[in-house]
């Protein structure tokens, strides 16, 4: 019989994540980050030291040696209590599963116990201009000069470009390979290295205490113990890094929408109209019920995928699905909340708005959500020549 309770490990994980983030990502902290556009680098500290950032690491490697569903208890919590500073919390060891998964015992051990120790903070330069959602478009070069690679090109929309100590970097290492994806390796950059430059794309409609910024790498050398995983198959290491950090990106929607939903519960029960709650009123109530609903299936889909692929399973399909639909009810739920709000709703004085705002971009990174249909589509139909 299947058993969907989680274990006592797992609720006290969720307790005290919970417990963190309601008391420490206050509402005033969250408007500056968001106003300002500043990532806050004492709650993240904070976070590191109760051991909430890299859970998933092996002990061996600074982190509790726990599951992606550990990890995305936390993703939740996080994003419930706050999606703009639980967004930028969780995506501060973005990529560094690569390292994880692929890299070598060097690098692990230089790169991991910095992460979940509050000392270094990873991004993930794939995203270029040209290579969005077709990342086989990437341009960026990597040239062997000796025992040197030379790296060349620009990559865009880099979650932390600004504050990032590692690069996990996919370049071309092999024009002339074909498919073209099939000669692409993944290199790990430190900030320090010389002709590597960020600057800061700004004006984001929301995650802003999340810096986003364009990197470009001129003549940026690094060594050959900075290829993580094998020679010509980044490509593939990277896709195999979506599977994980898709579930991850549903659970932050999945988490925003559950802030969201709450906050609005709240408020139908206080605000009264036409001398009644307006919680009160049946047409109401139904939407309330219709996204509670959506909520529960997205959370089963969402736990499934990431038990999924603690066992093992990698099922691209249901990430996607996972991803797809977190997505969508983020969105969905945020625009109702708002509309239940009304006038307040579109004001900042309920979070409501900035939540919103929050909750679109996890219908577009880590593969847009047509990106995300025509995965499922395939797991389903299968190739057509």
């Amino acid at each position: 019989m299947v058993n969907f309770e989680l274990t006592q490990e797992q609720k006290d994980i969720q307790k005290a994540a919970r417990e963190f983030a309601t008391n420490e990502f206050t509402k005033e902290r969250a408007e500056e980050a968001d106003e300002k556009e500043e990532f806050p680098f004492d709650l993240w500290k904070k976070a590191c030291e109760l051991g909430f950032i890299g859970v998933h690491f092996p002990e061996e490697y600074g982190g509790a040696g726990m599951g992606i569903f550990e990890n995305i208890l936390i993703v939740e919590e996080f994003c419930r209590a706050d999606s703009t500073i639980g967004s930028a919390l969780i995506l501060s060891d973005f990529s560094s599963e690569v390292v994880m998964r692929f890299g070598s015992e060097k690098l692990k051990e230089e790169v991991l116990p910095k992460v979940a120790g509050g000392k270094a903070i990873t991004a993930g330069a794939y995203t270029e201009a040209e290579a969005g959602s077709d990342l086989t478009a990437v341009k960026t070069k990597a040239e062997k000069d000796g025992d040197e690679w030379v790296i060349n090109g620009t990559k865009t929309f880099i979650s932390n470009g600004t504050i990032a100590d590692y690069f996990i970097v996919l370049a071309v290492t092999d024009p002339e390979a074909k498919p073209r994806y099939r000669g692409f390796t993944t290199f790990l950059v430190r900030k320090d290295a010389e002709g590597l430059s960020t600057t800061k794309i700004g004006k984001k409609m929301g995650i802003r205490a999340s810096p986003t910024a364009e990197v470009v790498f001129k003549n940026v050398r690094v060594s050959e113990d900075d290829v993580i995983g094998e020679l010509n198959r980044g490509f593939y290491h990277v896709l195999e890094f979506f599977d994980e950090s898709r579930i991850e990106i549903a659970a932050q929607a999945l988490g925003i929408a559950q802030g969201a939903f709450d906050r609005t519960v709240e408020y139908v029960k206080q605000r009264k109209q036409f001398g009644q709650p307006i919680g009160a009123f049946q047409a109401l109530q139904h939407r309330i019920a219709d996204l509670r609903t959506q909520l529960e299936c997205t959370r089963l889909l969402v736990y499934k995928s990431a038990w999924n692929y603690d066992q093992g399973r990698i099922d691209p399909g249901l990430t996607s699905m996972a991803k797809y639909y977190a997505g969508k009810v983020a969105v969905k739920v945020c625009d109702e909340a708002i509309q239940m709000h009304g006038g307040y709703g579109y004001i900042g004085e309920y979070d409501i708005e900035r939540i919103y705002r929050d909750a679109k971009i996890t219908e577009i990174y880590e593969g847009t959500k047509e990106v995300q249909l025509n995965t499922i589509a395939k797991d389903v139909l299968g190739k057509f020549k």
